[in-house]
């Protein structure tokens, strides 16, 4: 019995925290409800090209973040 729940201990201590996928998933997460009810309450979002460029870049840092952090994790 004590051997088994060393091993449990062990295997626990093996494998690496998923927090921070958790943290960059639910960031991304956040972030597509943000810019989802923004984009539907008003019909000039993002207001420019520039806006339009930012949006896109905090998109595809936190959906990277999220993809990366999943990979690491597993």
């Amino acid at each position: 019995m004590l051997q088994a729940l060393l091993l449990l201990a062990q295997e626990a201590e093996a494998e690496p925290s998923k927090t921070s996928y958790y943290v960059a998933g639910g960031a991304l997460a956040i972030w597509a409800v943000v810019v989802s009810f923004l984009g539907l309450r008003s019909a000039e979002f993002p207001r420019g090209p520039g806006g339009a460029r930012g949006v896109m870049a905090i998109s595809v840092v936190l959906a990277a973040a999220a993809m990366a952090t999943a990979v690491i994790t597993a």
